[in-house]
């Protein structure tokens, strides 16, 4: 098995400065740590248990295959806060079949990313004893 210490997802975006805005000023995610200079520097956020890397510059958007999965709190406050900050929401919040709160919102490059929040009641809160 391999002993996986720790792990990010790497966003080369297609126009970096605009992806540091929209991750770093209006989703506010922390910032982990900075490398490199200029246009093609990179910058690392804090994901809750995971860190998202944007750096580099791609031609083309990423795949849409490729998304992004953040679980928060509360996913109505980040509705309303997102929205205020302009950021485009693909979906709003909507309770799915499977108990989860899920919100779709987009990167400047189209990458979709859900906000999910787990209620107080739902499985993924329970842990067994062990």
């Amino acid at each position: 098995m391999v002993h996986v210490l720790s792990s990010r997802t790497l966003v080369h975006p297609t126009d970096p400065e605009r992806s540091r805005a929209f991750y770093g000023e209006r989703l506010g995610l922390g910032v982990y740590r900075e490398f490199g200079e200029g246009p093609q520097r990179g910058t690392v956020y804090f994901l809750g248990g995971g860190f998202l890397e944007v750096s580099g510059r791609s031609d083309s958007p990423a795949s849409p295959a490729v998304q992004l999965w953040l679980q928060v709190a509360d996913v109505t406050a980040a509705h309303e806060e997102l929205s205020a900050k302009g950021v485009e929401i693909v979906r709003p919040p909507v309770k799915e079949p499977w108990g989860l709160v899920e919100m779709w919102i987009a990167d400047p490059d189209g990458i979709r990313i859900a906000l999910v929040e787990v209620p107080s009641d739902h499985p993924l809160r329970y842990r067994p004893e062990i």
